[in-house]
């Protein structure tokens, strides 16, 4: 039996044992999956295999994180109050990122294309791993409709946050949640060479980013409509 195939047994025996109990937290999954991912991920970066490196992604995130729910982690919003996970009501579009992440050039504008047109069905969240002045700077550029938040690592206040949202899956990755928080995907944001025109660039973002959403919008809306059904006399 391949190495491949015996990872995903593991992530599909663990996943199955723990569905037929209450959900557990995205924490909880990742302290079951994330030595043996790191394990066999780290030597597909060391060997610069990325075709392998991305397989162990998609496959940790299938088989050992959809369906969780993320943790009410404690982070902080721009006037440096205190602000849990829970609070959000709908659906939540949650990237992780830091300031030293060069963003390709239509991505910022996808994404606050997107954020005025679907404001009010999702939350848009963008998590900075940056002091507050860093952060309150890098906010200027996205749309209103996005929730800009951080986490100041030197100040060492939040370590458990800090080792399951950043250190255990890399920057920048966007976290697909619905209302009650479960995890729909677990996403990393497209790739493409830089020096492409902006207009290109938009459409690769754009695309990608809305088929993300989709999952969030298509989720609310059979929601919607099950809520809608039950309620008919």
């Amino acid at each position: 039996m391949s190495k491949f195939l015996l990872f995903i047994l593991t992530f599909s025996f663990f996943l199955t044992s723990y569905a037929q109990e209450d959900q557990i937290t995205f924490s909880e999954a990742l302290g079951l999956h994330l030595d043996k991912y790191k394990k066999h991920a780290d030597k597909a970066y060391r060997t610069q295999n990325m075709e392998r490196a991305d397989f162990l992604f998609d496959s940790l995130v299938d088989y050992g994180l959809k369906g969780t729910r993320l943790d009410n982690f404690k982070v902080k919003d721009l006037r440096k109050k205190p602000v849990h996970l829970d609070e959000f009501k709908k659906p939540v579009y949650l990237t992780t990122y830091a300031s030293w992440i060069v963003p390709t050039e239509g991505e910022i504008p996808a994404l606050n294309k997107l954020a005025e047109k679907y404001g009010e069905q999702v939350d848009f969240v963008m998590l900075f791993w940056d002091d507050h002045r860093t952060t309150k700077k890098l906010a200027k550029n996205y749309h209103e409709n996005i929730i800009v938040l951080y986490v100041d690592e030197m100040q060492n206040n939040s370590p458990y946050v800090v080792k399951m949202m950043k250190h255990s899956l890399g920057l920048p990755t966007s976290f697909l949640l619905d209302k009650n928080k479960k995890i729909l995907d677990i996403r990393r944001k497209i790739s493409h060479p830089y020096g492409i025109e902006f207009e290109k660039s938009f459409d690769l973002n754009y695309d990608s980013l809305s088929s993300a959403l989709s999952l969030l919008l298509i989720d609310d809306s059979s929601r919607y409509s099950t809520a809608e059904e039950s309620n008919v006399p």
